[in-house]
């Protein structure tokens, strides 16, 4: 058969009268494989050759050990300029005036010329040196001869045999040709290793230093993470920064830099220095290269931050320790002491430690609050430490809506006078009415005699874009949500924005993501503390935080999500921000659910107990003395300006407009009137159950009588 016939099915059982039937096809030739010239094999070999990891280690190892020892020459060399020239005290000087420090520059000149003298008393020296050196070997050969003589007269008396006077004359000679011999047999062999221990040496000295480019260092060495910033380093690190009027005006100074900087100094688990720009160099191109400086500076982009101190043409860097940032900060003081009390207007929340590691507090006097954040990056955690402090001062009062209702807030259940928990829209128009209630009650303060003063009434919403995308409405066709002049709960939060603060009536809120739908612009920009945890973008960090905050360098779209959760950008007076910035950087204490609790406890220890609201009550029918029995509560008594504002909380329809007279007449009419008590008005609490009480007796006795006559 043909070598290219190819057998595709055969029967092995062929028919006995016909031969076997063979099925076959014809394979055409396949072209000859086309032989690959030598020449390109070899170029691939030296190309593979060329790019194998090992081959580039090689190459990296023999770079790396030459300059080594190039590079410690020039160090060994520069040490030795260094030690016979003034030249180190000269850029000691030049680094001092540079820094403005006058007097450590003048403390080097004086070193500096305490040095010249004494290198002139030496140079002099040298002239009179070699007649003195003569006088000197003279004399010291004389001596020596006369001495190795007189111990020959000795050794010859002690023998009596007069040779030996020159005994020892002739054994110093020949230990001297002794030495001479062996220098003539060593000379050689040391005139050819001793290069060799030269180049070892400076070898040596080199690898110490690391003098080699960074790509020829080993993996462990090139990272150059943790170096200690040195002003050399910040010089070089703006100079390669990529801005050509930078670079330009640095290679120009006298002193190659220097000039620029201000004293750096240790700030936390960090370092601080101002930088004052050359001519022609604007803040805004140093900032915008932040990545790229804190690669100069062998960190990582989290680990610098740029601001804009009130020096003109000037920038202030804080350069982190490496790895520092990820380290956790200690526990919240509200955990750690116990007896920690907290005084609305006077006192600071401690919040956590700025970037220096100083201790973060906030003011909450007067100050609407608004915190706002990405997803899972420790919002409800921040705002929830606040509202923790505050509660510990016996007369804030509090009004809750937490529209996320997965248990954040419940530890204040029993502390706080309202208490609304839930995401649907119910939950909304529930937290809605809260706010409008609160409304009232501002207006009721307004419109009290001057000089009045009333208890701090916070009003929390947590996850506040809940209730700005809120689709519901009511009755009369008014949204719930939006940002409407009709929309119910975006028109109560500007009401108590433009007024409340006058009259202790505060509006805090917790966002997530903010954009103009979910944020209105008024709302936003109607909080007197505005913090911002990580965002995505720019334009998202500006409508938290303002455009005046973000262009003095406040960058939250610059925290990694994640890694940076609990850190707080801050725009606000209520916190001590560094003269010259428009924000701090704040990175709060984590209190977890069990610590919270623990302290709502001691908060409610404070009390005189608190019957916490958890729906706001739409009834028209209300029966004012058990409304004023239910505010009360188990305390045995409270006060009267109290009472009045519980049963606005709890109804602020038929309470809101409610003064102290209104409260006296329904509380004498029923036989339980205030009284005085330690200086202040108080309403009772046994009083009042007993005034219920009879007059549920009077209605039954009436009842019977009455089933008495009919029956009659």
């Amino acid at each position: 058969m043909p070598e290219n016939v190819v057998p595709l099915h055969k029967h092995t059982d062929p028919p006995a009268d016909t031969a076997a039937v063979t099925t076959l096809t014809v394979v055409p030739d396949a072209p000859p494989a086309r032989p690959v010239p030598l020449w390109v094999r070899s170029g691939r070999a030296v190309k593979t050759a060329v790019t194998h990891e090992r081959t580039r280690s090689a190459g990296r190892s023999v770079v790396r050990h030459t300059l080594y020892t190039f590079n410690g020459g020039r160090i060994v060399a520069r040490r030795t300029w260094d030690g016979r020239t003034g030249s180190r005290y000269e850029r000691m000087i030049r680094a001092a005036e540079a820094a403005g420090n006058l007097e450590a520059a003048e403390e080097w000149e004086e070193r500096l010329q305490r040095f010249r003298a004494a290198r002139h008393h030496r140079r002099m020296d040298l002239l009179h040196s070699p007649v003195d050196a003569a006088k000197g070997v003279a004399a010291g050969a004389g001596m020596s001869v006369g001495l190795l003589v007189a111990l020959g007269i000795v050794m010859a008396i002690s023998t009596a045999d007069a040779g030996h006077v020159i005994t020892p004359l002739t054994a110093t000679i020949d230990f001297i040709a002794l030495i001479i011999r062996i220098v003539q047999v060593v000379w050689g062999p040391a005139l050819t290793i001793g290069p060799f221990l030269a180049l070892l040496a400076l070898w040596s000295v080199g690898r110490k230093q690391h003098a080699a480019p960074a790509w020829a260092l080993p993996a462990n060495v090139r990272t150059g993470e943790g170096e200690p910033i040195t002003p050399s380093i910040v010089v070089k690190a703006l100079r390669d920064l990529g801005v050509p009027a930078l670079a330009r005006a640095i290679k120009e100074m006298g002193d190659a830099g220097a000039s620029m900087l201000g004293p750096i100094t240790i700030a936390g688990c960090g370092v601080e220095v101002d930088v004052t720009l050359p001519s022609g160099v604007s803040t805004n191109e140093v900032q915008s290269k932040r990545r790229k400086l804190a690669e100069n500076l062998t960190r990582h982009e989290h680990e610098v931050f740029i601001t804009i101190p009130t020096a003109a043409r000037t920038v202030r860097l804080w350069i982190a320790d490496s790895g520092a940032l990820d380290e956790p900060i200690g526990p919240s003081p509200l955990v750690t002491d116990d007896t920690m009390t907290a005084d609305y207007t006077k006192g600071r929340a401690p919040w956590g430690q700025d970037l220096r590691g100083d201790a973060a507090a906030l003011s909450l006097y007067q100050r609407h609050l608004l915190i706002t954040g990405l997803s899972n990056q420790g919002k409800t955690v921040a705002l929830r430490s606040l509202a923790l402090w505050l509660s510990l001062d016996r007369s804030v009062q509090l009004l809750m809506g937490d529209l996320k209702g997965v248990g954040d807030w419940a530890m204040f259940d029993g502390l706080a006078t309202t208490l609304i928990q839930g995401p649907t829209d119910e939950h909304v128009i529930q937290v809605t009415e809260m706010v409008e209630g609160a409304v009232d009650e501002m207006n009721r303060r307004i419109q009290a005699p001057p000089g009045t003063t009333f208890p701090p009434l916070i009003v929390l919403v947590d996850e506040a874009q809940v209730a700005f995308m809120c689709p519901a409405k009511d009755a009369d066709k008014r949204p719930y949500g939006g940002s409407k002049a009709n929309s119910r709960y975006f028109m109560a939060v500007r009401k108590i924005h433009n007024q409340g603060r006058a009259v202790n009536v505060l509006m805090w809120q917790g966002t997530q993501d903010p954009t103009n739908e979910n944020l209105p612009k008024l709302v936003r920009e109607g909080a007197h503390t505005r913090a911002s945890l990580a965002l995505g973008t720019e334009s998202q960090a500006r409508m938290a935080l303002g455009d005046k905050a973000v262009d003095g360098g406040a960058a939250p779209n610059l925290l990694r999500p994640g890694l940076d959760r609990g850190t707080l950008v801050v725009a606000s007076d209520g916190i001590t921000i560094p003269a010259g910035q428009s924000s701090i950087t704040v990175r709060t204490h984590y209190i977890d659910d069990d610590a919270a609790t623990a302290i709502t406890d001691r908060a409610k220890a404070l009390r005189d107990g608190v019957t916490t609201l958890h729906a706001i009550e739409r009834s028209e029918e209300h029966d004012p003395l058990a409304d004023i029995a239910g505010v009360i509560g188990d305390a045995p008594r409270v006060r009267t300006k109290d009472v009045l504002a519980r049963l606005a909380a709890r109804n602020a329809g038929a309470y809101g407009g409610w003064s102290f007279l209104d409260l006296k007449r329904v509380l004498d009419d029923a036989g339980a009137g205030p009284y005085k008590s330690d200086g202040v008005m108080v309403v009772s609490r046994d009083r009042v159950a007993r005034a219920l009480a009879d007059r549920d007796s009077d209605s039954d006795s009436d009842s019977d009588s009455e089933g008495s006559a009919s029956a009659e």
